[in-house]
């Protein structure tokens, strides 16, 4: 079946399946509704592991019952003191901000995932926050594994995506291009539309 062109997300799960194996340690910056945990869950199959992080229960809970519809079941870290997780086998959803990934990766990962803005059908006014991405991503950056990629989702038509957005394009923007390559795949003809980025780690 034929996809929709602009359906950014999807491009951004193909440009991660390519690097992607079945042992490797994945993260998904973004927790939401589960369904990136789910794709990359899928992506390292039953020998690798997902690490999800969200600020919001609801949403952990949401990513656990979909990973359960599917046939996963992941191991919920509610504690507020972070720690450094085992590297084992499975999905780990952590309650905390993604700002704080390297207090809680036990290796370095392969891919890096997020989907920046509002959880949806939750409050649309707790949003993912400029400072707090960018921390995120410099942290995601330094601890990616030469050969993995880096891929996120901006959104821009809810209040504060804007700004968030311009603050993420620039991070990308500024990567080494020594080190890293760059993708930005945008709908040209509908500027309030969703654009993606891209950063695979040469070195």
């Amino acid at each position: 079946m034929k996809k929709s062109l602009t359906r950014v997300v999807s491009w951004g799960h193909e440009l991660l399946a390519e690097v992607v194996s079945p042992d490797d340690l994945v993260v998904d910056l973004t927790a939401g509704n589960g369904y990136d945990a789910l794709f990359l869950a899928r992506l390292v199959a039953d020998s690798g592991q997902v690490v999800a992080f969200d600020i919001q229960p609801a949403a952990l809970k949401n990513a656990q019952r979909r990973l359960q519809e599917n046939g996963f079941f992941p191991r919920l870290h509610c504690d507020e003191r972070k720690a450094l997780l085992l590297r084992e086998v499975g999905i780990d959803l952590v309650l905390a901000g993604h700002e704080s990934l390297a207090d809680f990766l036990p290796a370095p990962p392969q891919a890096v995932l997020a989907n920046l803005g509002y959880l949806p059908g939750g409050d649309p006014l707790l949003i993912t926050r400029r400072e707090s991405t960018l921390q995120a991503l410099l942290q995601a950056s330094q601890l990616l594994k030469a050969g993995g990629r880096m891929v996120v989702v901006v959104y821009v038509g809810h209040p504060g995506g804007e700004e968030e957005g311009q603050a993420v394009q620039r991070f990308f923007s500024t990567l080494d291009n020594d080190r890293f390559q760059v993708l930005q795949l945008t709908v040209a003809n509908r500027p309030q539309a969703p654009y993606l980025l891209v950063a695979e780690k040469i070195c």
